[in-house]
């Protein structure tokens, strides 16, 4: 099967910036299922084995989608860096849930897909604004999340959080790239107008669409316990570990493997094995 590769698409969001989508899809006549993969906090399109991973639900028969968020610290011209910490910086919920509309908007106009089988597929903290946009949006008929945080809440607290709110900016140091990043106060702001919107929790239980929730029981950055919490608030969802998995399940940026490390390999089985069932 051949598989078609368009890499760096544009796409113009009025509320925030252009930013950068890939599709992978099979070269066929049918029309496919939409699957738009979210990235997470200090994440990107092309980190680690994302794109192995995509490969996968293209040769499964899907049309794959991932994207970069708009404020997310990569550029246009240099989708592969964090080239632009201020942006970074301005980032907030409410802009990363924009940018995600506008990628569903676009993607299920685009003839080869059924714009009745939409699927979001978010990791760590894409997996909480997936949720959310699940909720807001009855277009997307499936949710995947693979260790996703349970809450947004996910600021300094204390004497750090007063710290913040007077300097207006605090900083976290990026472990791989050794940058320190910023977060504007304005990003709490975002959060605390519109809190009862960005409450995951209540996100989960209205949230209509069939929802497979993955984690690992080894996840460093995200506790499996909340995907435990997910899946009591989803009824009908379905929770899957994978045992002395961590939070990227084996991935790490450089990925230089041609194949996917086995345990996103057993994660991505599942999840095209899920969405053939569910989306028939």
């Amino acid at each position: 099967m051949n598989i078609v590769f368009k890499k760096k698409v544009g796409l113009e969001n009025k509320e925030t910036k252009k930013f950068l989508a890939d599709v992978f899809y099979p070269d066929t006549e049918k029309k496919l299922p939409l699957i738009i993969f979210v990235h997470g906090y200090k994440g990107y399109k092309d980190w680690g084995a994302w794109n192995l991973m995509a490969e996968k639900f293209a040769e499964a028969g899907f049309f794959f989608v991932k994207f970069n968020f708009s404020h997310n610290g990569t550029t246009v011209e240099d989708p592969y860096n964090f080239a632009d910490l201020e942006a970074f910086g301005n980032n907030n919920y409410s802009k990363e849930l924009s940018d995600l509309g506008v990628v569903i908007d676009h993607f299920s106009k685009d003839p080869h897909v059924d714009n009745e089988r939409i699927v979001l597929i978010g990791h760590s903290r894409g997996g909480g604004i997936s949720i959310i946009k699940t909720s807001e949006d009855e277009r997307i008929n499936g949710l995947i999340t693979l260790a996703s945080v349970d809450t947004l809440d996910r600021f300094p607290k204390g004497d750090a959080f007063e710290k913040w709110k007077n300097n207006g900016v605090y900083y976290a140091l990026n472990g791989r790239t050794k940058q320190e990043m910023p977060h504007y106060y304005q990003f709490y702001e975002d959060y605390e107008k519109d809190i009862h919107r960005f409450d995951v929790e209540r996100a989960a239980e209205m949230a209509k669409a069939y929802m497979l929730i993955v984690h690992g029981t080894e996840d460093e950055a995200v506790e499996v316990k909340q995907a435990e919490h997910l899946h009591l608030l989803h009824p009908n969802s379905e929770l899957f570990l994978i045992e002395n998995a961590n939070h990227t399940f084996g991935a790490k940026e450089p990925w230089t493997d041609s194949d996917l490390p086995q345990d996103l390999y057993s994660v991505t089985e599942k999840c095209i094995d899920f969405i053939k069932e569910k989306l028939k």
